[in-house]
């Protein structure tokens, strides 16, 4: 008894490990197998939170490209007006290969975006937006354009993300600069739900707009038209845990967006553009907030099976039957 008590007094971690392997009656070899069951049962589930902060990885990654290029092309700058024009190229067929390798991405109604001239974009916002990702690599390479886009103002304050931003034309949407951007002749997009529809919306997709109609004067008073925009699956692809009630309070309360995302599944990706809403000089802003809403709502009921089903999204990579009725 007392060796036992001195080896305890000389190493508390050794006494507490066979303290608990004879209270719990588990051998060495017993032992072994309980890791080894705890490895199999909780791998998968690290497994699914780990893989969302892949697409961080890889937008570092584009960045640290953006960075090599800017370097390898200091002198270029100073004579040429398009000087991200390869690189913007570069990372849209990147992101447009992974889109198609991993989720099997296609965009339809492609033909809705203009080739030359403004337009606002409006979608569902997913729990990480990679689809939109996928959509703004197809705008480039398609129609040779860069769409402007609309981002919260945290995503301006994670480290190392300023020239990304810059790069792919990024504001965080105060009204006046996105009339100007409009006015210029640029395409712009913007998720009216934002941050709040991509933590706390789920696989019934309901659009968490609340009385926002910023976005809706924007169109009115650069007099554009407005394409609503949904992708089916998104939802099934990436999930939150905004479902439980404190990270909703973190939010509502301190406005940081904490609630866990988890997934990174393969599933089938399909992006739909509605049928443009034409500039109406007759329509206020409330009204026109409500007409995209109704036609972003639309585009959910016609193409997206509520509840979304991460197995039968799963399964849709493997025949091209879609909901369309």
């Amino acid at each position: 008894l007392q060796s036992q008590g001195e080896v305890c007094y000389q190493n508390d971690k050794v006494c507490l490990f066979h303290a608990w392997e004879g209270w719990a009656g588990l051998d060495q070899e017993d032992y072994l197998s309980v890791l080894e069951y705890l490895l199999w049962v909780f791998t998968p589930l690290a497994i699914v939170f780990i893989v969302p902060f892949l697409i961080v990885i890889l937008l570092y990654l584009s960045i640290l490209f953006l960075h090599v290029y800017k370097r390898k092309n200091q002198l270029k700058e100073a004579y040429c007006n398009n000087l991200w024009d390869g690189a913007r190229k570069t990372l849209a067929t990147l992101w447009d290969g992974h889109g198609a390798i991993w989720h099997g991405y296609e965009i339809h109604g492609m033909e809705k975006i203009p080739d030359e001239g403004p337009a606002l974009i409006v979608y569902y916002h997913g729990a990480i937006p990679v689809d939109y990702y996928y959509f703004l690599a197809n705008v480039i390479i398609q129609k040779g354009r860069t769409c402007h886009s609309v981002a919260d103002h945290f995503l301006f304050k994670i480290p190392g993300f300023k020239l990304l931003l810059e790069v792919f034309s990024v504001i965080h949407g105060p009204q006046e600069e996105c009339v100007r951007a409009l006015k210029n002749g640029h395409l712009l997009a913007i998720s009216p739900g934002g941050v709040r529809e991509a933590l706390f919306s789920d696989e019934t997709y309901p659009l968490l707009w609340g009385k926002r109609k910023g976005f809706a004067q924007v169109a009115i008073d650069s007099q554009v038209p407005v394409i609503p925009m949904f992708t089916q699956n998104v939802r099934e692809g990436f999930r939150s845990l905004g479902t439980l009630r404190i990270f909703r309070w973190v939010y509502e309360r301190f406005r940081l967006p904490v609630a866990p995302v988890y997934g990174g599944f393969p599933v089938k990706f399909r992006t739909f553009l509605g049928d443009p809403i034409p500039y109406d000089p007759n329509v206020n802003a409330t009204e026109l907030a409500q007409k995209v809403q109704q036609a972003v709502q639309s585009l959910i009921d016609k193409h997206q099976q509520i509840p979304g089903s991460i197995l039968r999204a799963l399964l849709e990579r493997f025949y091209t039957k879609h909901k369309d009725h």
